[in-house]
């Protein structure tokens, strides 16, 4: 997961270390963290794999910088990353693929969100049928707050439902490869 927004990153443009650091907090931290002990072992990876490479800016003899830019072979891999069929379950691999949704086209998009209405539809029903099962059982405050996941997925499920509809009316043409 981690590898496919470091690549997403540097798809838009070349960053150092600290920068990817940052981006990563700005955009995606409400979903995770990511520590230097994970980013940077991940970017040599991803250098090892050839999918990034790093560049030393002219001039710049003083502090040589790793700044990394993303390659061909990096460019294909996100692009497979970012179409992967598997579930959208956990709600940072969602974020993630929401984040970078300007690079697939609109009707990826709406089965990517298609596909998170449905896992969220499951959960729901799962949800309610504990909501009955355990009522008896469990006391109040355990009750209250399986409630609010309730009430949560259920304006998930109508958020995606918006995006859905957006997505829909919007209609064909290519994904914008810019923000």
């Amino acid at each position: 997961m981690l590898e496919m927004a470091v690549l997403g990153l540097l798809k838009d443009r070349t960053m150092h270390g600290y920068e990817l650091k940052k981006e990563l907090t700005a955009t995606l931290g409400q979903f995770w963290q990511v520590s230097y002990g994970s980013l940077y072992p991940t970017i040599r990876r991803l250098e090892t794999e050839g999918a990034v490479e790093r560049i030393f800016p002219r001039g710049d003899v003083q502090r040589r910088k790793n700044i990394y830019r993303i390659t061909p072979l990096g460019e294909a891999k996100f692009a497979e990353a970012l179409r992967d069929q598997t579930p959208v379950i956990d709600d940072a691999r969602f974020g993630l693929k929401l984040a970078f949704f300007r690079y697939l086209n609109p009707d990826a998009r709406v089965e990517v969100l298609e596909r998170r209405r449905a896992y969220l539809t499951d959960r729901l029903l799962e949800i309610r049928a504990q909501l009955r099962t355990y009522r008896e059982k469990i006391d109040a405050y355990t009750y209250r707050l399986m409630e609010h996941g309730y009430d949560n997925t259920t304006r998930d499920i109508e958020w995606v439902d918006r995006l859905i509809a957006e997505e829909k009316e919007a209609g064909a043409g290519p994904a914008p490869t810019t923000p």
